[in-house]
């Protein structure tokens, strides 16, 4: 298990460095010259060449990606050239709000799925856990922009109950978080179902059935427990989704989060912005990647021992 962990963790950081180089090799191919954008267009070539001078936009790129991968380790961030202010005084403003976002969606989206995931086991044949079913087709098939569009006609224009957009508090995410869970819960419930069903149609569970268990103890002892490996798999994958998710529905919002910052800094070609960002949620992918490798080894001991 050593071993495998040593591996897991150098092919991390080899990751995490290649997505570096692939965005800054992107980000040096896009139009425009941060100078002309810090000083306009009527600046002297003097003017010009002094600010790429302080950039470091003179030096060769291998060069100024070797400074920039030193000074990220460093816990330098760079200067944003947007707003003139450190890049890492943005990211903690801003992954505060992404973070409450990303993770209360996950945990409502995993409690809802399971339940309901449950329900349906359990009365398979029943109306409600038909419904179920019903209901998770449908949340994967709504657009998650749509859903909050329609959540802000609701909630806060028709009911006036809560806020539209901005943060300004708990009261802002609630909206966020439901319209990032819905369409979460609507996956995860259809791997639960699916991993459930699967696992209520093998040999050991008949078995505990015929040995007269009762049906809550064989649901929740033996088959929930065998149907969460699928589950914490689907529940890593979905956490990776909502961080790419959080930027449509920060938008839909205005909530001042990681996405509004990168979306940000694309349009004004905020070089170093763009990189921190893009590397900072590389590392959090890469995180919850690694955590959910280690509580599949947890939950399954085959995996352990390979």
């Amino acid at each position: 298990m050593g071993r495998y962990l040593v591996r897991k963790i150098l092919s991390l950081i080899f990751i995490v460095i290649l997505v570096s180089l692939i965005t800054f090799t992107a980000l040096q191919v896009l139009p425009g010259d941060p100078a002309l954008l810090i000083l306009g267009t009527e600046s002297s070539p003097e003017a010009l060449a002094a600010i790429r001078s302080q950039l470091g936009l003179d030096k060769p790129a291998l060069v100024r990606f070797g400074q920039w991968l030193v000074s990220f380790v460093q816990g330098d961030l760079g200067q944003s050239i947007r707003y003139s202010v450190p890049v890492r005084v943005l990211v903690a403003r801003a992954l505060p709000i992404t973070l409450t976002l990303a993770l209360w969606a996950v945990f409502v989206s995993l409690g809802i799925a399971i339940l309901l995931g449950v329900v349906s086991a359990a009365f398979a044949s029943r109306w409600w856990g038909r419904g179920v079913r019903v209901f998770s087709q449908l949340g994967m098939a709504v657009p998650q922009f749509w859903i909050g569009i329609l959540f802000i006609q609701v909630f806060a224009v028709q009911l006036r109950v809560l806020p539209a957009g901005g943060f300004s508090g708990p009261r802002s995410l609630i909206l966020p978080v439901a319209t990032l869970a819905l369409p979460r819960t609507a996956v995860l419930l259809n791997m639960v179902q699916s991993g459930l069903a699967n696992v209520l149609g093998s040999d050991y569970i008949r078995t505990a059935k015929a040995k007269g268990l009762p049906w809550a103890k064989v649901l929740f002892k033996h088959a929930l427990i065998n149907g969460a490996i699928a589950t914490a798999t689907s529940a890593g994958i979905q956490l990776i989704q909502l961080l790419a998710g959080t930027i449509v529905v920060e938008q839909v919002f205005g909530l001042p989060g990681m996405g509004q910052l990168v979306l940000t800094g694309v349009l004004q070609r905020d070089l170093p912005l763009v990189q921190a960002v893009v590397v900072l949620v590389a590392i959090g992918i890469v995180a919850v990647n690694f955590t959910v490798d280690l509580a599949l080894m947890l939950l399954d001991p085959r995996i352990r021992f390979e």
